[in-house]
């Protein structure tokens, strides 16, 4: 749906909330002077990441047009669980906003039994603000220039090639799960703290391999200093046209990545969601975002908090299971 018409609906849902609210027993007054002081957007990774690279010219373009400094604090930790933890618990006034990701809510309720956290019932969606399909790519000593000749790698040396990914049960450890399942290898599994170190040690060549998002990746790409194999998505993508899907490589049915969206805690009023959300997608809709997620191949999104509501729940049941199939339990 074009972005003006998420616009549109945005101040629509807005009015429509307004007597909802008031109902409720919420201030109108409190709901219009919002924001009225800083606001904390708490990235759950580490600075450098994926979603750092989204996330902070969005938070800029939110301080600018609401007068008051969004401020990004990255609280990493426990593959989100630190940072969506805090936010979960924080008042729901607004003030204290998640930046969450595939993994740090969809996957973590897949793969963990007990959380302190309830991905459905403990925020309030705002809206996904970027999509980002994850790209395979190997460090360059690696003998393989296409994903065919890195599975018969992996086949000839069966138990000795790593990848390497943001943690244990993240986002890039079940989608190179997937990928191993489909195309039957067995690889090591490299687990660390986030995106940032993940890249840097592929790039020096300690790993031999990583799905990522392309944010993370373009520049290494660029710099020659990664090579790409395949994009998990159904199509290409303009910012690397020459890099196949996996399906075309020979793998059908790998496909995934990360979706990038503000969440609020439950409770918080509908109208500072209305607002924050009509917010967001005025950022998406400015030339300069634009340029700035296309030249890295990332969709930019602003659905509606119902609709990313939706889409949350539908990814917990999706990578649940992947997760019981490959048997990965982070407790």
């Amino acid at each position: 749906m074009p972005l003006l018409r998420f616009v549109a609906a945005a101040i629509a849902g807005s009015l429509i909330a307004l007597p909802q609210a008031a109902a409720q027993g919420v201030a109108t007054g409190s709901a219009q002077s919002y924001p009225s002081k800083p606001v904390r957007i708490i990235n759950p990774f580490a600075a450098g990441g994926g979603l750092d690279v989204l996330l902070r010219p969005i938070a800029q373009k939110l301080g600018d047009s609401l007068k008051q400094p969004f401020i990004v604090e990255n609280r990493s930790g426990a593959n989100g669980i630190i940072g969506a933890e805090l936010v979960a618990k924080s008042a729901p006034d607004g003030y204290t906003l998640l930046a969450g990701t595939t993994g740090a809510l969809s996957m973590n309720a897949a793969v963990y039994s007990k959380l302190p956290y309830d991905p459905v019932k403990d925020f309030a969606p705002i809206t996904n603000f970027a999509d980002s399909a994850f790209i395979l790519s190997v460090h360059p000593a690696v003998p393989a220039h296409s994903v065919q000749e890195l599975i018969a790698l992996a086949k000839s040396r069966p138990g000795k090639l790593t990848y390497a990914s943001f943690g244990f049960a993240s986002s890039s450890h079940l989608i190179a799960e997937l990928f191993s399942m489909a195309a039957g290898v067995e690889m090591v599994h490299v687990p660390y703290k986030g995106s940032a170190p993940a890249v840097a040690d592929l790039v020096a060549g300690h790993v031999t391999m990583m799905f990522d998002s392309l944010q993370s990746q373009m520049p290494q790409l660029r710099a020659n200093r990664l090579r790409a194999l395949g994009l998990a998505a159904a199509k290409r993508s303009a910012a690397t046209p020459e890099t196949p899907t996996l399906a075309e490589e020979g793998i059908p049915g790998v496909e995934g990545g990360s979706w990038y969206g503000l969440l609020a805690p439950a409770g918080t009023p509908r109208e500072i969601i209305d607002r924050l959300h009509t917010e967001v997608v005025k950022a998406l809709a400015a030339p300069d975002m634009q340029e700035r997620f296309n030249s890295v191949g990332i969709d930019p999104v602003g659905n509606t908090p119902e609709d990313f509501a939706a889409q949350i729940r539908a990814d917990i049941t999706k990578w649940a299971r992947v997760a019981h199939k490959a048997n990965i339990h982070a407790d």
